[in-house]
């Protein structure tokens, strides 16, 4: 059985070439998912967002493409591509495309 991130294990790959745009929508690609955390791709269009949530866990962002207004805390944050921010956990953030963009988001889970 395989799944649709076997053909980048192991091998070079472009990250903005791993997620594309879909008008009017929110995509997401998990690229790794295991007890320690996530390494998600997303990709917002212009105007899609992420309404303020909470999660238990620490969460790296890395913008790699476009511009994105993160929230933290009720503090906005302009972000554009090449910038990071990391999303403290038990802190309420969202997320907004202020102009379509891609993220890099890697969520770090507590140890056990």
């Amino acid at each position: 059985m395989s799944n649709e991130n076997d053909n980048i294990i192991g091998s070079q790959s472009n990250i903005n070439e791993l997620i594309s745009y879909q008008p009017g929508a929110v995509v997401s690609r998990t690229l790794i998912n295991k007890k320690a955390g996530t390494v998600t791709l997303f990709s917002f269009f212009e105007g899609q967002s992420l309404s303020e949530h909470t999660t238990p866990y620490d969460a790296f962002v890395h913008v790699i493409d476009g511009e994105a207004e993160i929230t933290i805390g009720g503090e906005p944050h302009q972000l554009q591509n090449g910038d990071v921010i990391i999303m403290p956990g038990g802190i309420p953030h969202a997320v907004k495309a202020n102009k379509k963009f891609k993220m890099l988001l890697v969520m770090v889970k507590q140890a056990e």
